[in-house]
C-alpha cells in the first residue's frame, strides 16, 4: 500500500491528483486530505477517498464540515499546525503539496524533516528559500519530486544521469530549455494596462488556479520556474534559457555537453506529470491522450520579451542578488496578484508594486534560513500592502 497525502485538493492540482489515484486504484490510498473552504468539493472527495485525516484552514468551513465528517475520518482543528502534522504523518509515503503560495511553506519543511517523498507543486517555497530547502532534504533523507509540467520535464531528462545529487553541480549539462506558453498576452499588440483579470485568467493552454493562472499572464510563473530549477538542480542561471513556447507540446528539454538535447513532449495535461510523481519509478498506463504527431503540425520557439513582461526580468534580477530577495519578490507577487483580481490596479501595476518593495529590501548575499525566509515573507507582505494604501508604484528600471 502507498500511503498519499494531498495538501490543497480542491484545487487544480488536488483534484488532478485524486483523479490519477482513483483510476490507479490498489495500491495507491488517500490517507489524508486538505482544503482551504471548498467545503461543497471537499466533501465529496472525504466521502469518496475516506481519508483517515482531513483538514481545513477556514474556520467556518470547518464548523460546516465537522458533523458531516464520514464515519473513520478525523477532521483536524482548522490551523497551520493541522498541515504540518499531516506532511509529516509516519504512515505516509508520498506528500503532494498542491498548496498555493507561502502557505506551503511550513508543510513542506515539515514533510523534509520527516524525510518524506515530496510531489512539490507549490514552488513558492523553493524560491523562498530554495537552496536551504535542498540542503535540508539532504540532511533529512528527503526527496523533492517536481509536479509542475516544466521541472517535472527537467527532471526526467536528467533520469539516468546525477539528477537526484541535488547538492552537485551537473557538469554535463550545457542548458536547460525552461519552456513556456507565453500566456494569455503573447501574441497581443495592444496595450497590457487595459487587461481586466477575467482575459488574465483565460489561459490558451492549461486550466489552474487563479494565482498561478495570473502569474503565468504576467510572465512570473516562469520566473518562479526558473529559480525553482536553479535551486531544485543546482544550476547557474547562466545555464537556464526561457523559451517561448506557444503550443505547449515541449514541456522543457535538457542539453547536454556534447550536444545531445532531451525533452519531455506530451499532450498538455497536468496528470501526466502528477502521475509520475505518485508512481515513481514505475511508469503505468496514463487516461491522458497520447501526442498526435501528426496533428501538431508546427512547433515555434521564441525569445520572452522582457520590456512587455517585465515580472521575468524581476524574477531572475531577485535570484541574481539572492539573500532575501526571492523571498520578498513571492511575498509581494501574492499581494499584487491579488489586489489585481479584486480590480484594485491594473494588470501593469503588478510589476511596478512588486519593484517597490524590492527596492526598499536590504539583504546580505548568501544562502537564507528557513526562519528568515518566513521572516522576509512577513515582511514583504507588510510592504506591498503599505504601498497598496498608499498607491506607491515605481516604473520598473533594471
Amino acid at each position: 500500500m502507498k500511503n498519499i497525502i494531498v495538501l490543497g485538493s480542491t484545487g487544480s492540482i488536488g483534484t488532478s491528483t485524486l483523479d490519477v489515484v482513483a483510476r490507479l486504484g490498489a495500491p495507491y490510498r488517500i490517507l489524508a486530505l486538505s482544503a482551504n473552504r471548498n467545503t461543497e468539493l471537499f466533501l465529496k472527495q472525504v466521502h469518496q477517498f475516506k481519508p483517515r485525516f482531513a483538514a481545513v484552514l477556514d474556520p467556518a468551513s470547518y464548523e460546516i464540515l465537522k458533523p458531516q465528517m464520514p464515519k473513520g475520518t478525523q477532521l483536524l482543528p482548522p490551523e497551520m499546525e493541522s498541515l504540518t502534522f499531516l506532511a509529516s504523518l509516519p504512515s505516509a509515503h508520498l506528500v503532494v503539496n498542491g498548496l498555493v503560495g507561502a502557505v506551503g511553506f511550513q508543510p513542506l519543511v515539515a514533510a523534509i524533516k520527516a524525510g518524506k517523498t515530496i510531489a512539490l507543486a507549490n514552488k513558492e517555497p523553493m524560491v523562498m528559500a530554495g537552496q536551504t530547502v535542498m540542503q535540508e532534504c539532504q540532511r533529512w533523507n528527503a526527496t523533492i519530486i517536481p509536479v509542475d509540467s516544466e521541472p517535472s520535464a527537467i527532471f526526467q531528462c536528467m533520469e539516468g544521469t546525477d539528477a537526484h545529487s541535488y547538492h552537485r553541480t551537473h557538469e554535463s549539462i550545457s542548458r536547460v530549455f525552461l519552456t513556456a506558453s507565453g500566456g494569455p498576452f503573447a501574441r497581443r499588440k495592444n496595450a497590457l494596462s487595459t487587461v481586466t483579470p477575467a482575459e488574465a485568467l483565460n489561459h490558451p493552454r492549461w486550466k489552474m488556479g487563479k494565482k498561478i493562472t495570473i502569474d503565468s499572464a504576467t510572465l512570473m510563473n516562469k520566473g518562479f520556474e526558473a529559480i525553482e530549477i536553479m535551486n531544485l538542480f543546482h544550476l547557474s542561471q547562466e545555464k537556464v534559457q526561457i523559451v517561448i513556447h506557444p503550443q505547449s507540446l515541449i514541456h522543457s528539454a535538457v542539453e547536454y555537453v556534447d550536444g545531445a538535447i532531451l525533452a519531455e513532449m506530451s499532450e498538455p495535461d497536468m496528470r501526466i506529470p502528477i502521475q509520475y510523481a505518485v508512481t515513481y519509478p514505475k511508469r503505468m498506463p496514463s487516461p491522458v491522450q497520447p501526442l498526435n504527431l501528426f496533428q501538431a503540425q508546427k512547433l515555434e520557439f521564441f525569445e520572452p520579451d522582457f520590456e512587455r513582461f517585465p515580472c521575468l526580468e524581476l524574477a531572475l534580477a531577485a535570484q541574481a542578488k539572492g539573500g532575501i530577495f526571492p523571498a520578498v519578490l513571492s511575498a509581494a507577487d501574492e499581494v499584487a496578484v491579488e489586489a489585481f483580481l479584486k480590480e484594485q490596479i491594473k494588470f501593469t501595476d503588478i510589476p511596478k508594486l512588486i519593484y517597490s518593495v524590492l527596492k526598499q529590501t536590504l539583504s546580505r548575499p548568501g544562502r537564507v534560513t528557513l526562519h528568515q525566509a518566513a521572516e522576509a515573507d512577513a515582511w514583504g507582505r507588510e510592504q506591498a500592502r503599505v504601498h497598496l494604501a498608499e498607491k506607491k508604484y515605481k516604473k520598473v528600471v533594471l
